[in-house]
Order: C-alpha cells, then sequence, then structure tokens
C-alpha cells in the first residue's frame, strides 16, 4: 500500500514536505506523532492523527506515539489565544496509561514485529535537561528571525493577541523540535505527522535535525477536521466526545456519528474507517440514490463504535436508539443497562417515588396523577388510556385499575412511561 497515495483519495493530506514519499518507498520507516497528555482518554478530534497511524502502520511502517509529558507542561500556542495550565508528573503518567490502553485499539504494539508500534514520552528525556544545556546545545541552532516567521508566532503576537506570548510559549517550537532531533537520534524516525497547525513546529524539527545532524527528516499534515455547516468538529453540547465510556457512553458516542450530516458523513468515513475505496464509492450511490434510508451515516457509526467500543456496546447502542426513535419491545428495553437507559433518556422529565409504593403495588392512577406529575388529573388518564395513549416499558395500557409493582421496574429501579407518541417520563424507585 502506498502510503501518501491512501491518505492523499480519503482527504487526508493538507502539506507534505517534498521527498517524504520517495523515503517511504525506499524503506520500512518510523513515524511519530504527539499526543497532548492533559486527559486520561483521547476524544474524537486526536483520532484523525490516530487513523494516520494505523494506516501508516498498515501501510509496513512503524508508528511513535509520543505523548508530550514535558511539552504538556509547557503548552503549545498553535491555535490557542491563551496560555493552559500545566500538569504535575503524577498525573502525567496516569494520562499516559489511559491514552496507550486506548491507543491499543488502533495500534498493534507488539514489540516482537519489526514495526510494531511504541509508545514514548518526551519527559523522559527532557528532565534532565539542564536550562544552561538546552540553551547551548539547541537553542544556538534555531534563529529567531526563523522562530518569528512561525503562523502560530505571529498569531500571538499580532493585533489580534491581547495577552501576548510568554517566553515559556515561545519556546514550544524549540522543544518539539528537539523531540524529533531525539527520536530521529535514538529511533531513526524520519517523519513527523500532526494537523496542519502544527507544521510550523514540525519543520522547526526537520530544520533542526538539518542543521545539527546534517540529516534528512520529512513531515505530513492533515488538515483540521470542519463540519459542513462551519461548526467545530467532535465538540457537542455537552462538550468533547471522548473514546473513554465513563466519560462519553457508548449510546453517546454512536449517536454522534449517526447524527453526521451526509456531506460530513462522506467526508468521514474516508478519514475515520479503514472501508477501502470501492466499498466507501458504493455505499456514496447508495446514499445519493436514498439518502432517506443513511447507509453512510450507518456504516460510519458501526465501524467506528465498534473499533472503540466493542461490537457488544455497538448491538447495545443500537437497540437502545430503537427503543427512543423505534418499535421496539418490552424485552429490548429490560436487556440494556442502567447507563445506557439513562443516557438514551437523558433529559427527559423524572420522578422518585419511595420504593416501598412498589414494592406494597399501586394503581396506575394514583402513581401517574398523585405520586408524579405525568397527569394532572386521574380523569385525563383514564380518558388517555381509554384512547391508547399511555404505555409503560413500552406496553400498552388498556385498563386503568391494574397495578405497578416492584417487577415491573427495569434495572430493578426505573419505570419508563409513554404518553402520546413522543413524550416521555422516567419514573425512578429509590
Amino acid at each position: 500500500m502506498n502510503f501518501v497515495e491512501e491518505l492523499n483519495w480519503r482527504g487526508m493530506i493538507h502539506d507534505v514536505m517534498p521527498g517524504t514519499e520517495e523515503q517511504l518507498k525506499k524503506e520500512m520507516t518510523s513515524a511519530y506523532v504527539g499526543i497532548d497528555p492533559t486527559a486520561d482518554s483521547l476524544h474524537i478530534g486526536h483520532l484523525v492523527s490516530v487513523m494516520m497511524l494505523k494506516h501508516f502502520q498498515a501501510a509496513g511502517h512503524k508508528p511513535i506515539c509520543l505523548v508530550g509529558g514535558a511539552t504538556g507542561m509547557i503548552g503549545d500556542p498553535s491555535g490557542k489565544s491563551a496560555e493552559r495550565n500545566l500538569l504535575d508528573e503524577e498525573t502525567l503518567r496516569k494520562n499516559q496509561d489511559g491514552l496507550k490502553k486506548q491507543l491499543s485499539l488502533f495500534l498493534d504494539f507488539d514489540s516482537s514485529k519489526e514495526n510494531g508500534a511504541e509508545m514514548v514520552n518526551n519527559y523522559d528525556w527532557m528532565k534532565e535537561f539542564s536550562f544552561l544545556e538546552f540553551i547551548r546545545d539547541v537553542g544556538k541552532h534555531i534563529t529567531v528571525n526563523y522562530m518569528m516567521a512561525k503562523d502560530s508566532v505571529k498569531k500571538r503576537l499580532g493585533s489580534e493577541s491581547k495577552s501576548g506570548m510568554s517566553f515559556t510559549e515561545f519556546t514550544y517550537q524549540l522543544v518539539q523540535g528537539y523531540d524529533f532531533l531525539h527520536l530521529y537520534r535514538e529511533k531513526n524516525c524520519r517523519l513527523q505527522m500532526g494537523g496542519s497547525d502544527q507544521w510550523g513546529n514540525i519543520t522547526t524539527g526537520t530544520e533542526m535535525i538539518r542543521r545539527i545532524e546534517r540529516g534528512e527528516a520529512f513531515a505530513l499534515t492533515c488538515p483540521l477536521i470542519t463540519k459542513a455547516d462551519g461548526g467545530k468538529f467532535g465538540k457537542t453540547e455537552s462538550g468533547n466526545v471522548w473514546l473513554d465510556p465513563e466519560k462519553t457512553s457508548p449510546y453517546h458516542f454512536y449517536q454522534f456519528w449517526m447524527n453526521t450530516s451526509d456531506a460530513d458523513a462522506e467526508k468521514y468515513i474516508k478519514i475515520f474507517t479503514m472501508l477501502s475505496k470501492d466499498e466507501i464509492e458504493a455505499m456514496v450511490k447508495e446514499q445519493n440514490d436514498a439518502p432517506h434510508l443513511r447507509p453512510l451515516q450507518k456504516r460510519l457509526a458501526e465501524e467506528v463504535t465498534v473499533m472503540v467500543h466493542g461490537r457488544e456496546a455497538y448491538d447495545s447502542a443500537v437497540e437502545a436508539s430503537q427503543i427512543l426513535f423505534g418499535k421496539a419491545t418490552t424485552e429490548a428495553l429490560r436487556k440494556i443497562d442502567e447507563r445506557t437507559l439513562l443516557a438514551v433518556f437523558e433529559g427527559v422529565p423524572q420522578f422518585n417515588v419511595d420504593k416501598a409504593v412498589f414494592t406494597e403495588g399501586i394503581s396506575i392512577v394514583d402513581l401517574l396523577a398523585e405520586k408524579t406529575e405525568v397527569f394532572p388529573s386521574k380523569g385525563e388518564l383514564r380518558r388517555t388510556i381509554k384512547g391508547g395513549g399511555v404505555s409503560i416499558n413500552k406496553e400498552k395500557v388498556s385498563d386503568a385499575e391494574i397495578n405497578a409493582d416492584a417487577s415491573m421496574l427495569l434495572n430493578d429501579k426505573y419505570l419508563l412511561v409513554q404518553k402520546g407518541k413522543k413524550n416521555y417520563y422516567l419514573v425512578i424507585a429509590e
């Protein structure tokens, strides 16, 4: 597989340094991507560069994931208008462990393979570096003029920036450039990849390798992912979409991909899956012929959710979606776990009722019109039941006189009440 060609048709190349493709054709090459360790989980904004490494390994090359322990203590100015909080070493190590676990879903870290992925942390080689050594051994090789010409610096020093830029952030490109130099020396790493906003930092590294080692190194960047409507990719009302199921439930993760627009789905399926060009082109045709069936969104959501959370979590997310949007059964409702149930019905009105009420049993009328405010009156509730407009746990209530008891509770705690087609209520037994 030709790595550059593969990325090209997927729309994953923004800039590539001349000679990169020739280097990759010549021999197995090591390349690295830097990952910010400010959290113990990746979010989907990280996935583009992770997928670049996945394709890189699939093409027979060796991927290196660099956790920016040292650079995370400084803060990268690229694309940001303010400095960020710094991390302590204990937090960095904890975050590194969390990241490696997730990266293993995409990359093969088998050290017995010649192109097995590796993870490194730049804190390990930067922590012993004294300031005097750094400015003597690294700083003298790169001129201030060179550093000032970078877009990330110009932007922060320009008229649009009110806060200016600290010396700490100004030196960031030297620290990142040194990472590349270190990996070039220690791991024969010849290529650095990242988002297009990293081009300036990456080329500082190739320049350092050229000036200090008389060596040749390369750079390749991917476009920053945007949404067709101009919104920021990967952000929802509740913030980042994380890979950690505790931070973003598999159901919400699946829904994020399902809710992409047609234009975005066509773009994202090339970037975030390993599906072949032929498969994708066939699906695009299918989508154009019958957009209401949404084959692109369905396949995109399946591929990414299975890759990150596994087949079982994907199946559960699909079933859970049916409950809200389709003709799901009581049986399906009983099968889903508590976290998914709460994720599906997030935001619906909730009422707490003492669990003893269910143990003793209570009439539906008293429960829904007295103990809770699902209905304003018993008369309205009876009329709605008569018209077939009330369901409990997806089963139509045909008789106003039936009792609700503990056996009806989902996960031994919840009762799902539906009034009409779209109004849901969650009764919680506590």
